[in-house]
């Protein structure tokens, strides 16, 4: 998952956005939970079974009761984790560091089992339609299908580019966005063969992603404050709007029709309003913290979790001259918005 800079106008055939058209929608922060523990972070999931988050820290995942605000486990000896993903009573991890997903038995919290997969997998669904697990390979470029089932690969299709967060139709066809290419590609889940490319301009870098799949609408946030609505049976943009910078999470929640973007750089979660499926409005914009990049939604409840920490400057060296900033130990925390 990523950032970078720079802010485009959408063309004039693009709807148009204003925050000062919404009423705020009462989003607010609920509570802060420290945590703890070493390192950094990546993708926070939520187990829809168990209400449990799955928090990947590099080497290791902590499970979290969010209503709690508990760490229930800590599944360590893992090598550069990323997302998860559930099926039954298991939970896929991509182990980007290995090229493979780590399996996780949910009653146990213990690592089970290995798939290999492509090369750097990061992202990873779980799509019903085909029954197969999908991880997106930064480095091989490509997907790789997993039968859960028999905990082995089926196959891979080919995506022309860097893969970053994908969502599932329902019906069989999976969208991801090509993060050094700025397109979103689809391709058909059981044949594993791409079905089309469409560019995402005025996206530059599109990271998370989410799906609205009643009226057909991917939207993808992208750096230099852009999140971008693209249709799915065309691929046509239809929409932009405002966000923060450095995004790297989005989720829509169809009960109410709001979009959320985590900004990681600007510390801000943006909401958008779905007004109709070809016109969204800024809703708010909530102060958050630094660094809460990631995010994840609980369509139940409707609330909303972020994660970071404190950060201090990274040691320069001769390799690294100019290192990203590090975590201060101990103030790693969980964010849970509501209203």
């Amino acid at each position: 998952m990523k950032r970078i800079s720079m802010l485009l106008a959408a063309a004039a055939s693009f709807a148009c956005i204003s925050a000062a058209e919404a009423a705020p929608t009462g989003y607010h922060i609920l509570r802060t939970v420290t945590l703890g523990g070493d390192g950094g972070w990546d993708y926070l999931n939520l187990d829809t079974a168990t209400g449990n988050l799955y928090i990947t820290r590099g080497s290791h995942v902590m499970v979290v009761d969010p209503d709690k605000g508990t760490v229930l486990g800590d599944i360590a000896d893992l090598q550069g984790i990323h997302g998860t993903a559930f099926v039954k009573d298991r939970a896929y991890v991509t182990e980007g560091g290995a090229n493979r997903l780590a399996v996780i038995d949910k009653k146990s919290l213990k690592k089970i089992g290995e798939i290999a997969v492509g090369e750097r997998p990061d992202g990873i669904i779980y799509d019903e339609a085909s029954g197969r697990i999908f991880s997106f390979n930064g480095k091989s470029n490509d997907a790789t299908a997993v039968d859960p089932a028999t905990g082995k690969s089926v196959g891979s299709v080919a995506l022309g580019g860097k893969p970053e967060a994908a969502s599932s139709d329902g019906t069989g066809t999976i969208f991801v966005n090509i993060e050094d290419k700025n397109e979103l590609v689809a391709f058909d889940a059981k044949t594993l063969t791409v079905k089309s490319r469409h560019s995402l301009a005025p996206c530059e870098s599109p990271s998370g992603q989410a799906i609205d799949t009643r009226h057909g609408r991917i939207f993808s946030v992208c750096d230099g404050g852009v999140m971008t609505v693209a249709d799915t049976s065309t691929g046509k943009v239809v929409a932009t709007a405002k966000i923060g910078d450095g995004p790297d999470a989005s989720r829509f929640d169809p009960a109410t029709g709001l979009i959320f973007s985590s900004n990681g750089e600007s510390g801000t979660l943006t909401i958008v309003h779905q007004d109709s499926p070809d016109k969204y409005t800024v809703a708010d914009t909530i102060q958050t913290a630094s660094g809460a990049r990631t995010m994840e939604l609980n369509e139940k409840n409707h609330q909303v979790y972020l994660i970071t920490a404190d950060r201090k400057p990274g040691v320069p060296t001769a390799e690294q001259p100019h290192p990203r900033a590090v975590p201060v130990p101990g103030t790693f925390r969980l964010i849970v918005l509501g209203r």
